[in-house]
C-alpha cells in the first residue's frame, strides 16, 4: 500500500492534470444521460398493467394521454385549438365529441353521459393520445406545446403532464440541492477541522468524484430523476469521511516524517487505503442491496450510489492527496486551533450510568416499533406536489367539475360483441365510484352499425386485436377505495374476456403498493445479512455483528417511527431506502468504537477502561461524520418543494443523528453488557482473557 502512496505522491502533478482532464468526457456524459421522471415506469415490465401499456403503444399506437380541458371557449374555438392539437408532433389522436361528425350524428342525438363526458356549463373536454409512453420526451414536449396552444384557459391533466411539472421543478432546484449541500458541509468542517482551507479540498475531490459518478450514468442510458437529485447529496455525504481520514492520517505521519511531507503522505496514503475500503464495504453493500428489489427504481439508485462510493474511494487516495501536497503551504497557513472539546467528561459520564441507558434503549424501543409500524405511506406523487401547478390545478379541476380522480383504460377482444360490451360497462357502472365508462359502441350509439363506422373514428378505439374503453372513477389514486374498485373492474372483466387487462395510473399504482411492500422485506433481510457477513469477518465474532446490527437498526427503527408521532405521512420509497442507507452508511460508527474496544480488551485493558478509551477516542470521528452526513441532507429536506426528495432528505439528516446518539449512548452500555459474551464468541480474545484473568495458584 505505501508503495502504491509513493506512486500518487511521485505523479501528483499528471495526476491532477488528468482529473481535471476527465472532467470534460464526464460533464459531457452527465448532459447527455437521460432523466426518467416517470416513477411507474420502473415497474417489472412482465406484469400485466406494464404489458399493457406495450399492447397500446404497440396495437394501437398510443402511449401516454392526457385530458385536456378548456374553459370559456365556444365549440368553433374549441374546434380549432383540436385542430392544432392534432398537429403537435407525438399527439396521434384526439378524441372530442366532433370526432364523430364523419357519421353525420348531430350533438343533441348524443347520449346525456356521452356529451357530460365531454362537457361541462364552463369548460369542455377532449382526451389526447401522444403516440410516446409517457414519460418519454416526445410525449413531455407535447404536454408543453398543448398549454402553449391555448395560454391559461387550457388545463392538461394525466400523469405526462404531472411528469413534464415534476421535470420543470427539479431541475430548476436540483442544481441548489448541491450548493447547499456543500455550504453547510463545509462550514460543519470548517469548525470541527483544524484548517480553515482544508474544506475547500474535500469539496473539490468529492465534487470531482461526484462528476465522474455521473457522467458515467451515461452507460445506463437513463437514470431516475429521484436518483439524479439525491445521488450528488448522497455521495457527499457517506464519502466525506474517506477525506477526513486521509487528513488526520496525514498530520499524524507528518509528526513522524519531519520535514519529508512526501513520505508522510505516502505512509498516509498506505494507511488510509487499508481503513476506507474495509470503512466503504459496508456502504457499498447497503446500496447493492437495493438491487435486489423487483421495483427497478432500487437497482437505478443503488448502482448509481455503489459506483459513487467507489468513485469516491479512488480520489480520495488518488487526487486528493496531491492537491493536499500541492498546496500545502497554504494549509499550513490556515491551520488553526481545534475548536471541539475534549470529550473525556461526557465519555466518563456515559459508561458511569451505562445500565440507565440500557433501560432507556428498552423504554424507547416499544413506542418507536409502534411508530415504525403505524407510520403513513402516501403512493400518489401527484397529492404532494405544489398546489400552483398546471397539472396539480388541472386534476383538480378534472375531479371538481367532471367527477374524476382517476381513469382507467380497458383492453378487451376486438371480437367482443357491442351486446357483451354494453352488458360488461353495465355492470362495471354499478361499482362504487365509477363515474362513466366509454367505448367505441357507446360513443356511436347502438343504432349505428360499426361497418359503417369510419375508420378515422374507429382507429382511436379499436385494433386488429383489442379494443380499447375508458373507465371514470370518482376515487384517487393509491386510496383503498380505488384499490378495492380496481379489484372489483377485474374481476368484471376477466369474467367476460379472462386475457382482458385493465391499466392505467391508479393499476399501476395498486401494483406499485404490492411490489414495494414485498421489497422492503427482500432488501431488508438483504442488506442485514450482507452487512452482518461483512461485520463478522471483519472482527472475527459472531456476537458483535448481532450487537452491532441491533443497535444501527435500532436506530433505524426510531428515525422511521418518528413520522407516526409528527402525523407525518412519507414516500412509499422512503420504507425501502432509508433503512438500507442508514444500516449501510452509519454502522461504520459502530464498528470505529468496537475496534478500539477490541484492541483495548486484547491490550489487556478491563471492560470498563477498554469501553471509556474506545468511546472517548471515537466519539470526535462519529460526531464530525455524522453532522457532515447531517449537513449534506439536511438543507436540501427543508429546500426542495418535491416532497419525495424533501422526505428523503430529511429522513436521511435526522437518521444521521440518530444513529450518531444510538452509537455514542447505546453500543458503549451494550459492549459492557455483553462483554463476557463478546469474549468468548471472538477469535483471538477469549485466550488472552483467560490468561488476563489466570488466578495465581495456591501451594
Amino acid at each position: 500500500m505505501q508503495k502504491f502512496g509513493r506512486g500518487v505522491v511521485k505523479l501528483r502533478v499528471p495526476i491532477l492534470i488528468v482529473s481535471v482532464l476527465l472532467l470534460i468526457p464526464s460533464i459531457f456524459g452527465f448532459v447527455s444521460t437521460r432523466i426518467n421522471y416517470d416513477i411507474l415506469s420502473y415497474l417489472p415490465s412482465d406484469i400485466e398493467t406494464m404489458k399493457g401499456q406495450d399492447i397500446m403503444l404497440d396495437e394501437f399506437g398510443k402511449g401516454g394521454f392526457s385530458l385536456v380541458m378548456l374553459d370559456g371557449m365556444d365549440d368553433k374555438d374549441v374546434e380549432k385549438v383540436k385542430e392544432k392539437i392534432e398537429k403537435v408532433d407525438h399527439v396521434c389522436d384526439v378524441l372530442w365529441y366532433d370526432t364523430l361528425a364523419d357519421v353525420s350524428l348531430p350533438k343533441e342525438v348524443l347520449p346525456d353521459d356521452i356529451y357530460d363526458f365531454f362537457n361541462t356549463d364552463n369548460s369542455t373536454m377532449m382526451a389526447v393520445f401522444f403516440d410516446e409512453a409517457t414519460s418519454a420526451d416526445g410525449s413531455l414536449e407535447a404536454v408543453k406545446e398543448i398549454r402553449s396552444i391555448a395560454g391559461e384557459q387550457c388545463f392538461v391533466s394525466g400523469m405526462s403532464s404531472v411528469v413534464e411539472d415534476i421535470k420543470d421543478l427539479t431541475m430548476q432546484e436540483a442544481p441548489m440541492y448541491v450548493v447547499i449541500a456543500v455550504i453547510l458541509t463545509s462550514i460543519i468542517l470548517a469548525l470541527t477541522m483544524d484548517s480553515f482551507l482544508i474544506p475547500l479540498f474535500f469539496m473539490l475531490s468529492v465534487g470531482m468524484a461526484i462528476i465522474y459518478n455521473m457522467g458515467t450514468n451515461f452507460i445506463q442510458g437513463e437514470i431516475s430523476f429521484i436518483t439524479e437529485a439525491l445521488a450528488a447529496v448522497l455521495q457527499l455525504a457517506v464519502t466525506i469521511d474517506y477525506s477526513i481520514f486521509l487528513w488526520h492520517s496525514y498530520k499524524e505521519e507528518k509528526e513522524k516524517h519531519p520535514g519529508d511531507n512526501k513520505e508522510a503522505m505516502a505512509v498516509a496514503i498506505g494507511k488510509t487505503i487499508t481503513s476506507v475500503v474495509s470503512s466503504s464495504i459496508t456502504t457499498v453493500a447497503g446500496f447493492l442491496a437495493l438491487c435486489f428489489m423487483s421495483y427497478e427504481l432500487g437497482m437505478d439508485m443503488g448502482i448509481v450510489m455503489a459506483k459513487g462510493v467507489v468513485i469516491g474511494v479512488i480520489c480520495c487516495i488518488t487526487v486528493l492527496p496531491s492537491m493536499i501536497l500541492v498546496f500545502d503551504k497554504a494549509l499550513e497557513k490556515t491551520m488553526h486551533k481545534d475548536l471541539v472539546p475534549s470529550l473525556e467528561k461526557p465519555s466518563k459520564f456515559i459508561i458511569k450510568h451505562h445500565a440507565a441507558f440500557i433501560v432507556l434503549f428498552i423504554v424507547v424501543l416499544i413506542p418507536a416499533v409502534y411508530g415504525q409500524i403505524n407510520t403513513n405511506v402516501y403512493y400518489n406523487l401527484t397529492d404532494t406536489l405544489p398546489k400552483d401547478l398546471n397539472s396539480v390545478i388541472a386534476n383538480t379541476k378534472l375531479d371538481e367539475e367532471y367527477n374524476m380522480a382517476t381513469t382507467h383504460m380497458l383492453l378487451v377482444d376486438a371480437d367482443m360483441e357491442p351486446k357483451e360490451v354494453n352488458s360488461m360497462l353495465d355492470e362495471m357502472g354499478k361499482v362504487d365510484g365509477v363515474s362513466f365508462s366509454m367505448s367505441l359502441d357507446t360513443l356511436i350509439g347502438p343504432s349505428i352499425p360499426r361497418e359503417i363506422v369510419p375508420d378515422s373514428v374507429t382507429k382511436i378505439l379499436k385494433s386488429d386485436k383489442w379494443q380499447l374503453m375508458l373507465i371514470g372513477s370518482e376515487y384517487k389514486v393509491a386510496s383503498d377505495e380505488e384499490n378495492a374498485q380496481i379489484d372489483e373492474l377485474s374481476k368484471i372483466l376477466k369474467s367476460y374476456d379472462k386475457d382482458g387487462m385493465l391499466i392505467g395510473e391508479a393499476a399501476a399504482t395498486k401494483d406499485l403498493i404490492d411490489i414495494t411492500d414485498h421489497d422492503f422485506k427482500v432488501v431488508n433481510i438483504v442488506s442485514i445479512a450482507a452487512i452482518f457477513i461483512i461485520i463478522l469477518i471483519a472482527l472475527r465474532s459472531v456476537s458483535l455483528p448481532i450487537i452491532l446490527v441491533a443497535v444501527i437498526e435500532f436506530a433505524i427503527t426510531v428515525n422511521m417511527g418518528v413520522p407516526c408521532f409528527t402525523n407525518t405521512t412519507i414516500p412509499f420509497i422512503a420504507s425501502v431506502v432509508i433503512g438500507t442507507i442508514q444500516l449501510g452508511a452509519t454502522v461504520d460508527y459502530a464498528i470505529l468504537m468496537t475496534t478500539r474496544y477490541k484492541t483495548e480488551r486484547n491490550a489487556g485493558k478491563d471492560k470498563h477502561e477498554a469501553v471509556t478509551i474506545a468511546l472517548t477516542t471515537s466519539m470526535k470521528s462519529i460526531m464530525v461524520s455524522a453532522l457532515g452526513f447531517f449537513a449534506s441532507t439536511f438543507g436540501v429536506g427543508v429546500y426542495s418543494s418535491v416532497d419525495m426528495i424533501s422526505q428523503l432528505c430529511t429522513l436521511m439528516s435526522r437518521g444521521a443523528i440518530i444513529s450518531m446518539i444510538t452509537v455514542i449512548c447505546i453500543l458503549p452500555s451494550m459492549l459492557m453488557l455483553f462483554d463476557k459474551v463478546i469474549i468468548n464468541t471472538t477469535m483471538g480474545m477469549k485466550k488472552k482473557e483467560n490468561k488476563l484473568y489466570k488466578l495465581p495458584e495456591i501451594n
